[in-house]
């Protein structure tokens, strides 16, 4: 591990931007990684493999800024009240991270009207999307031991 002092800022090129665990933390030092990919009909994002739905596009561009926010800001209040132990602030703020989402449309009634079902967290190879993921995921290297 080394550091680097400049202008009495410490730089720790070995840790920077990790977990206790090693993960990298958003925002950390890693490399940029690609968006996920979005199923073909503009419902889902793949996210290791799952299936998360996207928000409405019908949202006005300032609505859906004013909910992303909102959901940030109860997301920061679950991490508070997590940190103090606080159950009553905890399931408050939690309920207003459902209640953001539904507005975002990401949980609740679906946004499409067509009759499809909604497959929300459901693991992508289930579903109709497996074809379309399969050939759209870039192939996986392996490395051997030698």
């Amino acid at each position: 591990m080394t550091s680097t002092r400049s202008a009495e800022r410490v730089i720790d090129t070995g840790t920077a931007g990790k977990t206790k665990t090693g993960r990298t933390r958003p925002g950390g030092l890693s490399a940029p990684k690609s968006p996920p990919p979005i199923t073909p009909d503009g419902r889902y994002i793949v996210v290791r493999g799952r299936l998360w739905r996207k928000s409405n596009p019908a949202l006005a561009s300032d609505e859906r800024q004013a909910l992303v926010d909102a959901l940030m800001q109860a997301r920061r209040a679950v991490r508070t009240a997590m940190a103090q132990g606080d159950g009553p602030a905890l399931r408050q703020a939690r309920a207003q991270v459902h209640a953001t989402k539904v507005a975002l449309g990401e949980r609740g009634p679906v946004w499409w009207d067509d009759g499809a079902p909604d497959l929300n967290r459901h693991m992508v190879h289930t579903t109709g999307y497996a074809d379309w993921y399969r050939d759209a995921s870039p192939p996986k290297t392996t490395t051997s031991a030698s």
